[in-house]
Formats: structure tokens, sequence, C-alpha cells
């Protein structure tokens, strides 16, 4: 992995997303001895998707990144999570919820598939009640080739966020970033877009 290149396509999502995007790294297929690049590259936020990944990255790189976990996290890897984390992305259980004591989002299964993790939109007012430290929402829309068929999904977080009093947006990953950012993503999770295999 060239830290030179990466540094470039970074910075370019960071000035294209704009000063109120928040870009994370997401790091899943990076191996641990690859992290440097992105350190030396510059990258201020990664993203981690597996509890234990992320404890052996941290041990060799915890300084030089902020942590956010954007995987589904279980129960029992909360501790990991509050160790390590400023922000879990995924959570979707209450279990989870009452576990971790750093800030979190919930994610809202709006595909309505039965694949998908996620709450449903009726769940999020219980979670908003029960949890001070629930900072936003976070969705994951159905691949596709068009980004823009990802559009309406995006738009109804946003609206969702809205009507719950949640300044946090979690969407857009590095096929449809751009269109999330346009809906009012605050933070987007971008991978192949930065270091292109």
């Amino acid at each position: 992995m060239n830290p030179v290149e990466v540094r470039e396509a970074y910075e370019a999502v960071l000035t294209e997303a704009g000063p109120g995007v928040t870009v994370v790294a997401a790091t899943k297929y990076v191996s641990a001895e690859e992290m440097g690049a992105l350190a030396d590259a510059g990258v201020a936020v990664v993203g981690e998707n597996r509890a234990q990944d992320m404890q052996r990255k941290h041990e060799l790189y915890g300084d030089r990144f902020r942590w956010h976990f954007i995987g589904a996290l279980q129960s029992n890897k909360a501790r990991v999570a509050n160790e390590l984390c400023e922000l879990v992305h995924a959570v979707d259980t209450d279990s989870t919820a009452r576990r971790l004591t750093v800030p979190w989002l919930l994610e809202v299964n709006l595909a309505g598939e039965a694949s998908k993790s996620g709450v449903g939109e009726e769940e999020i007012a219980m979670y908003r009640e029960r949890y001070p430290l629930l900072q936003g929402l976070m969705t994951m829309p159905p691949f596709t080739d068009d980004p823009e068929e990802s559009r309406p999904m995006f738009r109804r977080l946003a609206q969702l966020a809205r009507d719950h009093g949640l300044a946090q947006l979690s969407m857009g990953t590095s096929q449809d970033w751009r269109i999330a950012v346009e809906e009012g993503a605050t933070l987007i999770r971008v991978g192949s877009t930065l270091f292109r295999a």
C-alpha cells in the first residue's frame, strides 16, 4: 500500500465531502502491518469490523488513529469497544446498547430485508428514550450498481434522525458516499475508495 496514493485519495474525499463529514477509513481488509501506511498518509479515523482485529491493530497503532467500530458488535465484545473506541456505528440490540459506555449509533433496517441487521423505524423512540449515549442513526442499503438507488433510504434516515432529535448520520460507503453526503451524512465509511487493490 502506497502512503502517497492513499493520502491523495483520502484528501480528495475529505475535500469533496466537506468539513461537516467525518471520513472513516474502513480497515476490514487492511492487515495490521499495513495500518502504518494509513497513519503515514494522514488518515485520522479508522473503522474496524471485528473486535479481535481492532485489539491487535490498536496495540500497534493505538494513538495514531481515532477508532470507530463499524461492524455488528456482539454484546460480549462491548468491553473492547468501551476501551478503544470513540464511537460504535451499528448497534441493533438492547443487550449491546446496555453494555456500552461510549457514544453509539442505532442501525436501522430501512430495506426491510430479513438478511439485513438493524431495528425497525418504530423502535427508534424506545432506544432514544432509554439510552442517553445514542448519538444518531446508521443504515446500510442493499448493494447496487447505481448509487442513486440508495438515495431514498439515506433521505429517510435523515428524516428519522431529525424527527428524533439525533445529530449523527452514518451512511454511505465507497459505492454511494457522495449520495449519502448530499442527503446529510455526518459520517461515511470508505475502504476501496482509499486503498484500491
